[in-house]
């Protein structure tokens, strides 16, 4: 049992032993919020956790009772206008014009396990023992609507979920202007807000700022949840580190405009709202028609960021990825992208395919340029037939010499975009999205299909189906590498305009669970641009994501670290890639773009041919590591050691649930003169009492020591040392292995 109900308080605790979340029916039927965090103790009444007589001078109260006001208390979902300034969870316009509502609470039903978000992604249990689930039910009479709350507590997980549902009941329709996911008043506002944040090329840096009275937001209205900001926020202690501290994050499942943000109020209350951007959403509820917002994740930790950061990786590795590939070891491939561009025949692929086999490559990826008269950025997206110019016998032809190599195939497809210069866009000019008699905004070269509308959806289906079924294809990189411009849909009526983005990210995924239904073997990776759209909304369809176009080592450690604050190793796309990088233009040693590659799902962005001999001996044996480890890799914990963002050094670990066996990146950016004489790493998440054998060497060390002293760095040349001297210059890197001996 994990949800505990006081009847007559009307007091709900939800707590698995781990955390506790805890909120009550205020006396005017609205919601409050009481604690979230640590695992408090059972009992039968938390009344002294409420505030609920603390009016001040100038404050509004609530309906005549001078002795309560809304602006002075901790609400679970609050409203706007009747006695609480700050910014709302709720706020509907009625044909009135009013905006005016009172949910008052109805009743409540607990369940086992979680329910499905009706075309939503979410987290899911497979077992309903894993999870229960309470949906409040609040109904306000006079506009004749019911709302629903639902929130999920994991029986072995830090983690609650929240999603907020709402009925139009009566026979007037209603606009929905704001429906936040979640919303909750924590008590004081002593927290450093962490965001994940940047452009293309550098997506989701680490950005920290103190929480201050007045309000802190990130946000996307570009049509996707971005590379500016990730829909991603936590609060942590100012003495919180990466092992030690409490921590509360915020985490929306959703991939189109979002909004996540902190208002301090003048009593220092820190409230936390997310959900749908309110900007160019309005949605339109008629008579017995619903709306359900997509779900937030919320974790509490009190072992720092780490602690948080394995909270979602295990939450989203079991019960948000599916299928197949949830468990699966992933087939090391190569993208023919960086090698080739659109540069290419089917001579010259199938070379590069043979030289990869040999390598140990497992899935050939051919890139952008396979379909249409597609021979630059400008022509043929939407036309997802085989370019005849350069597979005279077909992509079909192409793919049964890759299979016959004893490699997978896979294809790239941009499936949301068109072309101007298209067969598609001749035939069906009026499915862009577009606002009539105004410009139409190009970006790369490409218009953006209309997918609210479901004809739009099925005739791309049936596009790349007949693609998948004639290649038997193995994989697809799914690439959106623009955003929305122009909103409007021809279909939608005047008043539901302001439910595009909505729609259109809906179609998004209908497309995804139509392909995944079908083709239910195929991997998927999410791109847009790189990573911007790398969120948990995506991992429910694609269960891996290319992080960032940027392939530079020294970049992607950065890039790397910050997504792994909420998002599992396993679904980090991250490549060896040629040098000079094609982004940077740096040169750097092939070991370090492996040692960083090999903390994601690994691969190669590079021509082999143009490999030396000692070379292609380095890739062999990468790959061999990879694939030696990639279980440790994708199921173990992972912890975060040196943050590149404030040093020249970086470092990870990942350990093994049973703490058997553990592998270490380390990282120097660049070199430094006269460095100390004796340098060690100082570990984490090992047994203190195990003894640990480091691979390659004779060197044995207790768990203990390995936490509290380190492991030793190879010597670092200084100079006089120059003999002995195992590492040197910039960009140096290195990796461990450890196992635990008897």
């Amino acid at each position: 049992m994990l949800i505990f109900v006081d009847e007559e308080k009307k007091q709900f605790h939800l707590t698995n032993g781990k955390i506790s979340y805890l909120f009550y029916v205020m006396r005017n039927g609205h919601l409050g919020s009481l604690y979230f965090g640590k695992a408090i103790d059972i009992h039968s009444d938390f009344s002294q956790l409420q505030n609920d007589h603390s009016p001040t001078t100038y404050t509004s109260y609530f309906f005549g009772d001078r002795s309560y006001s809304l602006e002075t208390l901790r609400q679970e979902y609050p409203i706007f206008g009747t006695s609480d300034y700050r910014e709302p969870a709720l706020s509907i316009r009625q044909l009135d014009g009013s905006h005016i509502t009172n949910f008052i609470y109805k009743y409540y039903s607990i369940t086992k396990g979680k329910p499905l978000l009706h075309g939503l992604p979410a987290t899911y249990t497979e077992n309903e023992e894993d999870a229960e689930t309470i949906q409040i039910v609040l109904e306000d009479s006079l506009l004749n609507a019911e709302l629903v709350l639902c929130y999920t507590i994991f029986k072995d997980l830090s983690a609650i979920t929240r999603s907020a549902y709402i009925c139009n009941q009566g026979s007037q329709p209603f606009y929905l202007e704001r429906f936040m996911s979640a919303a909750i008043d924590l008590p004081d506002h002593d927290f450093i807000m962490l965001q994940l944040s940047g452009a293309w090329a550098r997506e989701r840096h680490i950005k920290e700022r103190p929480l201050e009275m007045g309000t802190q937001s990130i946000s996307s209205i570009r049509g996707s949840s971005s590379h500016q900001h990730n829909p991603f926020i936590a609060l942590r202690r100012k003495e919180t580190t990466e092992c030690h501290g409490e921590v509360y994050s915020f985490n929306f499942v959703y991939s189109s405009n979002f909004i996540a943000q902190a208002e301090v109020d003048q009593f220092d209350t820190t409230r936390i709202t997310i959900g749908i951007h309110p900007f160019r959403f309005t949605w339109k509820l008629s008579e017995n028609e619903h709306f359900q917002s997509p779900e937030v994740v919320m974790v509490y930790s009190e072992e720092g960021l780490n602690g948080m950061s394995q909270t979602y990786h295990d939450l989203y590795r079991n019960h948000l990825i599916r299928g197949k590939w949830k468990n699966a070891d992933r087939p090391v491939l190569i993208n023919n992208w960086e090698a080739t561009y659109f540069n290419f025949d089917e001579k010259t692929l199938i070379e590069i395919a043979k030289e990869a086999k040999d390598l140990g490559i497992e899935l050939f990826v051919l890139d952008d340029g396979w379909f249409g008269k597609r021979n630059n950025a400008l022509t043929s997206l939407g036309d997802w037939y085989s370019n005849t110019d350069k597979f005279p016998y077909g992509i079909n032809h192409f793919a049964n010499q890759i299979h016959e190599l004893g490699l997978k195939f896979g294809l790239w497809f941009e499936p949301e975009m068109v072309s101007p210069i298209s067969n598609l866009f001749k035939e069906h000019p009026d499915w862009i999205i577009s606002t009539p008699n105004r410009p139409v905004s190009l970006g790369r070269n490409q218009l953006v299909l209309d997918f609210s509308r479901e004809e739009i959806v099925v005739e791309i289906y049936n596009r790349m189906a007949k693609i998948i079924k004639n290649t038997n294809l193995d994989y697809i990189k799914w690439d959106m590498n623009r955003y929305i411009t122009e909103a409007y849909s021809n279909e939608l009526a005047n008043d539901q305009q302001d439910e595009f983005y909505h729609r259109y990210i809906l179609g998004v995924y209908d497309l995804y669970e139509r392909l995944i239904q079908q083709f239910p073997n195929v991997l998927f990776e999410s791109c847009a641009g790189g990573g911007g759209r790398f969120d948990p909304g995506l991992l429910y369809f694609a269960p891996q994501a290319w992080a960032s176009d940027n392939t530079d080592p020294i970049e992607r450690i950065k890039i790397q670290y910050g997504t792994s604050l909420p998002y599992p190793i396993s679904s980090i796309g991250s490549h060896v890639s040629a040098s000079p990088n094609h982004q940077t233009r740096r040169s750097t040693p092939l070991s370090i773009r492996a040692n960083v590659a090999f903390f994601g799902t690994f691969g190669y962005e590079l021509n082999p041919f143009k490999l030396n001999e000692e070379e292609k001996l380095e890739i062999k044996s990468q790959i061999q590591f990879y694939k030696k480890h990639q279980s440790l890799i994708r199921n173990g914990d992972f912890y975060r050691l040196l943050n590149p963002f404030k040093g020249n050094e970086a470092a990870w670990m990942i350990v093994s649930k049973d703490k058997s066996e553990s592998i270490i990146g380390w990282y120097k950016v660049l070199a430094t003169p006269n460095p100390k004489k004796f340098q060690t790493l100082k570990l984490t998440g090992l047994d203190p009492h195990r003894k640990y054998l480091q691979s390659g060497s004779n060197h044995t060390f207790f768990g203990n020591e390995l936490m509290f002293n380190g492991i030793p760095l190879p010597p670092e040349y200084n100079g006089p040392n120059k003999k002995i001297a195992k590492r040197a210059g910039d960009f140096q890197s290195q990796i461990f292995y450890l196992v635990s001996i008897k």
